[in-house]
């Protein structure tokens, strides 16, 4: 049997024949993509603050991209930018502690990475042209930046793509503490692109998008730690 990959979804309005601004949990296909052509099963979660039970039903967990995260839960005040999304922040941040607890193999994307980061101890740059002085995270609405990323020689994400670190993002909050993970990779402008627990079966985030691309390496290396 294929693993079964749990991607965590947004809930937003939608609109679709003659049904408008329903409240709807979505993701967009590339995530679903992804799984598919690196051999795993993907299945939807939508938020639920209640357990973390759905795990013992997976076999391997994306946390997706999105909206920012309540900055109460990594103890900071709200800046005037940030657009959080709560009902999912409780939701993931309790399955990624739950993930890296039972090491079971997780991936995080974009806002996966700092839910991954939070949920183990760290916190977040809200706003990152204030801090970095320039948006070549996030240079235009719907434009990928296009990076490089310098990775930590023997590090997992060096291992999977050390040979071709250019990298697509679109994201204007970043990590400013990874916690307990370990930063093994970063942009030249020294933020973190991609976390790892090196101590777990597979426990990695990275700040871009490697769905977009149908990245094999990345999705096919959370595949395999899943089988």
């Amino acid at each position: 049997m294929r693993p079964i990959i749990g991607i965590t979804s947004y809930v937003l309005p939608a609109t679709w024949g003659v049904w408008h601004d329903i409240s709807t949990a979505l993701l967009p296909y590339d995530y679903v993509a992804a799984v598919t052509e690196a051999g795993g099963r993907a299945v939807l979660l939508p938020p639920d603050d209640t357990d973390t039970d759905v795990l013992r039903a997976l076999d391997g967990l994306v946390l997706a991209g999105g909206a920012d995260i309540d900055p109460s839960l990594y103890g900071a005040d709200r800046e005037p930018l940030t657009d959080s999304a709560h009902d999912r922040d409780v939701a993931e941040l309790d399955l990624a502690r739950a993930a890296l607890a039972q090491d079971f193999p997780v991936l995080g994307v974009c806002r996966g990475m700092q839910v991954m980061a939070v949920a183990a101890g760290g916190r977040l740059h809200q706003h990152l042209p204030d801090v970095l002085g320039h948006e070549r995270h996030r240079p235009a609405p719907a434009v990928y930046g296009r990076l490089e990323a310098r990775l930590t020689p023997g590090s997992r994400i060096a291992a999977l793509i050390g040979d071709d670190p250019g990298i697509r993002c679109y994201h204007h909050q970043g990590v400013a503490d990874a916690g307990t993970l370990k930063v093994t990779g970063q942009s030249d402008d020294g933020l973190p692109e991609a976390v790892e627990d090196p101590s777990k079966r597979f426990a990695l985030g990275v700040q871009w998008h490697p769905e977009v691309t149908r990245d094999k390496r990345l999705f096919g290396a959370l595949v395999e730690a899943a089988r």
